[in-house]
C-alpha cells in the first residue's frame, strides 16, 4: 500500500546551520519547497551556494530564489552596509547588535506565506532561535505568535498556514546535536557574516556556531581562518 502523500511546507533556507536542520525536520512530515532570499548581505553568494548544496543533498527540486535588494538600500545593518564594521562578539548585554537587519524576518515571512498560498502549503518553517542567538528582536517567540495572528487574518480562509519554528527554544549546541543525530549535512552550511572563502572566526555568528559545535562534541567541517575565542 503506497504511503499517503505528504502535505507541502515552505522552508525559509538561508544556507545556514539552523535552516539546514529545519529542512531536515520538515522532510520528516512534509514535502518541502525551499525559499532563499538574497538581500545584499556581505556573504550572499556563499550563502546561495550553501543553499543549493543542502537542497541537492536532500534532492529537493522545488526551489525559489528571490532578491530583496531594498533591504540593503534601506541599510542600517553591518550585514548590508560596507561602511558599518561587523563587530566581534561580546557587545553590551541586552544591546541589539549592528548585524541586526531591521525587521528582516517579517519581510522573509511575508514572501514565504505568499508562496505558500500559491502552492497550497500548509506550513512555513523558519529556523529562528531565541535563546542562543544574537538578541535580534525578530527572533523572539512573541514575534512569531503575533505574526501567526497576522497570517490567520490576512490569508485565505479555507486553510491555515502554520508558522513553524522548530528550533526557537534551542541552544546552538542542541541544534548541532539534533542535526548530527538526524544526518543533516551541517558541513555544507555557511554561517560567517564577513567572508565567503574561509569563515573569519571573529564575527558573532562564527563564535556562536563554533561554541555550539564545541559544546555538542561534534567536529565542525567548515574551514576557519582563525579559531574563535
Amino acid at each position: 500500500m503506497p504511503e499517503p502523500k505528504k502535505s507541502t511546507a515552505v522552508v525559509l533556507a538561508s544556507g545556514g546551520m539552523d535552516s539546514c536542520v529545519s529542512i531536515a525536520l520538515a522532510c520528516r512530515s512534509h514535502d518541502p519547497a525551499l525559499l532563499h532570499v538574497m538581500y545584499g548581505q556581505r556573504t550572499e553568494h556563499r550563502e546561495l551556494m550553501a543553499f543549493h548544496a543542502v537542497a541537492d543533498y536532500y534532492g529537493i527540486d522545488r526551489r525559489l530564489v528571490i532578491e530583496m535588494s531594498h533591504l540593503s538600500q534601506i541599510g542600517g545593518s553591518a550585514l548590508t552596509d560596507a561602511n558599518i564594521d561587523v563587530p566581534k562578539p561580546g557587545g553590551a548585554e541586552g544591546e541589539i547588535p549592528v548585524t541586526y537587519v531591521p525587521f528582516r524576518n517579517a519581510h522573509l515571512l511575508c514572501c514565504a506565506v505568499s508562496w505558500a498560498e500559491v502552492i497550497g502549503a500548509v506550513a512555513v518553517y523558519i529556523g529562528a532561535v531565541e535563546e542562543d542567538s544574537s538578541g535580534y528582536p525578530d527572533c523572539r517567540e512573541s514575534f512569531y505568535q503575533a505574526f501567526q495572528s497576522t497570517v490567520d487574518t490576512g490569508t485565505k480562509t479555507d486553510r491555515q498556514i502554520e508558522i513553524v519554528r522548530p528550533l526557537i527554544d534551542k541552544t546552538k549546541s542542541e541544534i548541532v546535536q539534533i542535526g548530527d543525530g538526524i544526518g543533516a549535512p551541517l558541513g555544507l552550511t555557511w554561517s560567517c557574516y564577513r567572508s565567503e572563502t574561509e569563515a573569519c572566526g571573529e564575527c558573532d555568528s562564527c563564535f556562536l556556531r563554533w561554541r555550539g559545535f564545541l559544546k555538542a562534541g561534534v567536529v565542525d567541517l567548515i574551514p576557519y581562518a582563525k579559531t574563535p575565542i
